[in-house]
């Protein structure tokens, strides 16, 4: 089995022996392969609706792992007790929604040793979600598919005092940023040409929303701008 790019770059931050719990599993497809690739020992597979989950049977039952990997019919965490997995992974949706998910079952979330998250919106609003609900995000990946840019987490419990995010590392990533990582090099520069269309459209306007509309469009490019500058090692980031 091979994985789609977003798919392989999650299943490579699972830790190897952890039992996993795919919340949103859809095909089934990062359970099953995990289990093939013997880096996990037992997964449960889980949905809120029907038809992923009965998609998943069938590609668990193609791949004769059904022994290994249990499927469940929820609403977020709502089918699972506490203990009952070491890495939970939630993947592929907006950000809005993985925090209802975690707030909603957060003794159980806080059960696990590392959760894997790769939220499609708000994605600023989500890492400060899961920092100041007890989280440390210790790792940070981003690939390129389709068209589409994906950021991903890895986070752990925190073991000590939390230090500020500042706006340019929420935005963007800490890790990501520090690594100097190539596909978020290549978001940034995308995200600062978007802009500037943007803006050159927007000059064309003259009405009150048309402006209000050019100081937000300005206030974001000046984060990528800022963001650029850390990337390339010309800046200091600074918490404000």
């Amino acid at each position: 089995m091979q994985l789609s790019l977003r798919l392989s770059a999650i299943a490579d931050m699972v830790t190897e022996g952890n039992r996993l719990v795919d919340v949103g599993c859809d095909h089934g497809y990062l359970p099953v392969y995990l289990i093939l690739n013997k880096k996990i020992p037992c997964a449960i597979a889980m949905d809120v609706r029907e038809g992923p989950l009965l998609r998943a049977k069938e590609h668990i039952l193609q791949y004769g792992v059904e022994e290994y990997i249990e499927t469940r019919l929820s609403d977020g965490l709502a089918a699972l007790k506490p203990g009952e997995g070491e890495t939970l992974v939630i993947a592929g949706m907006g950000g809005p929604l993985m925090e209802r998910i975690l707030s909603k079952d957060l003794g159980t979330a806080k059960s696990f040793r590392e959760l894997i998250l790769q939220p499609q919106s708000d994605i600023p609003h989500f890492r400060r979600f899961i920092r100041e609900n007890g989280w440390e995000i210790e790792e940070e990946d981003m690939v390129l598919e389709d068209g589409k840019f994906y950021p991903m987490m890895r986070a752990v419990r925190r073991r000590g005092e939390m230090l500020p995010l500042s706006p340019v590392q929420e935005q963007f990533g800490k890790l990501l940023l520090l690594r100097r990582h190539p596909v978020l090099g290549q978001y940034l520069r995308r995200e600062d040409r978007i802009c500037g269309e943007i803006l050159k459209n927007l000059s064309k306007t003259s009405s009150r929303e048309g402006q209000q509309r050019t100081e937000e469009i300005k206030e974001e490019r000046r984060l990528i701008r800022a963001a650029m500058e850390l990337y390339e090692g010309k800046g200091t980031d600074t918490v404000d």
